[in-house]
């Protein structure tokens, strides 16, 4: 399709997509979107006008979009993707395994009672209430446990 076939010129579009979008690259975006157009030659667009403009609008708000997340994947190809590591580093390795005996040092300073509810309601998931239902206890009891075994190994773990 010749841009001859368009009824409003080149320079009404940008003006309008610059008003839509509140950018300067309204230009690009407009070339983007004719470009878009031209490569669905096969179908015939019944408003070209309208195509354009809506094309670039919607090609500037994706843009945005892309721009608030710039965590989001981005498009790499297959080589990039083969040669990321995801696995933690060495050093990363061994400071956690250091802070993971740390913190079974300090489980095993607690009293049996006190570890045994902790990691139920950690590990294992359960509520207070179930906890109390299973060991016999009073609800107050398991909180009063878990609060201890917390407090203990927060100061026993502090500065790691």
């Amino acid at each position: 399709m010749k841009f001859e076939m368009l009824g409003a010129s080149w320079q009404q579009l940008q003006r309008q997509v610059a008003r839509l979008t509140r950018r300067d690259d309204a230009e690009d975006l407009l070339h983007s979107s004719y470009l878009r157009m031209a490569e669905k030659a096969d179908r015939a667009v019944a408003r070209p006008e309208a195509f354009l403009v809506r094309s670039a609008v919607n090609q500037a708000r994706d843009d945005f979009r892309r721009s608030r997340h710039p965590a989001a994947p981005q498009a790499m190809d297959l080589q990039t993707l083969q040669v990321c590591d995801r696995s933690p580093l060495q050093d990363e390795m061994l400071i956690a395994r250091q802070r993971l005996a740390r913190v079974k040092e300090g489980l095993d300073r607690l009293s049996p009672r006190s570890r045994e509810i902790f990691l139920m309601h950690r590990l294992d998931g359960l509520k207070y209430r179930e906890i109390a239902e299973r060991l016999g206890i009073s609800m107050s009891a398991v909180e009063k446990h878990v609060a201890k075994a917390m407090q203990s190994l927060s100061e026993w773990t502090e500065g790691w």
